[in-house]
């Protein structure tokens, strides 16, 4: 039996359009599987929304990486995100903030990755607790979420006043 800490959650990339198929299939072989999603409007029909994946052409899948065939034998899967043949899990904390941001029922959309930004906490409101950068687009405040291994972001609009700068902890050599 292998021991739940030996799971990791990993990136996953599958084929084009094949995110919502590969996720049910390792579902369908007992894994973990997170696939977040946003609503996007129908360019034809603007009553008509469909959900769309945040990261295109990526999973995460929560698995033992030294029994990684069975991921790796799944069709539309491409290969595990790493280094080389190593597979690399993603950031626990980064994951946290990920399952934080589909869960609180804000409007969620795919963000270019940004360049280095004022990184803030929110104090209050649906997200207390996460910290990310904050960019203000066309009049909207707006948290970008990043998932450093993939180099993509996520950005939800929040309210100015649920936020506070983040305070960096400064370490002083000892001599």
């Amino acid at each position: 039996m292998i021991s739940t800490r030996a799971l990791q959650w990993y990136a996953v990339r599958v084929k084009s359009n094949r995110e919502r198929v590969t996720a049910d299939s390792l579902k369908g072989k007992g894994l973990e599987v997170f696939l977040p999603e946003y609503r996007s409007q129908s360019m034809r029909n603007a009553k008509r929304s469909f959900s769309l994946p945040l990261f295109a052409g990526y999973l995460f899948c929560r698995f033992d990486a030294l029994n990684r065939l069975p991921i790796l034998m799944v069709p539309g899967v491409v290969h595990i995100v790493g280094f080389g043949k190593d597979p690399e899990p993603v950031d626990q904390e980064e994951m946290s903030r990920l399952f934080a941001l589909t869960e609180c029922q804000l409007e969620l959309k795919p963000h270019p990755y940004p360049p280095l930004g004022e990184h803030i906490r929110l104090q209050s409101g649906p997200l207390r607790g996460i910290d990310g950068i904050i960019l203000a687009h066309e009049r909207e405040d707006r948290l970008v979420v990043s998932v450093t291994l993939l180099q993509r972001s996520v950005a939800v609009q929040i309210e100015r006043g649920w936020l506070a700068p983040l305070e960096l902890e400064v370490s002083t050599p000892s001599i």
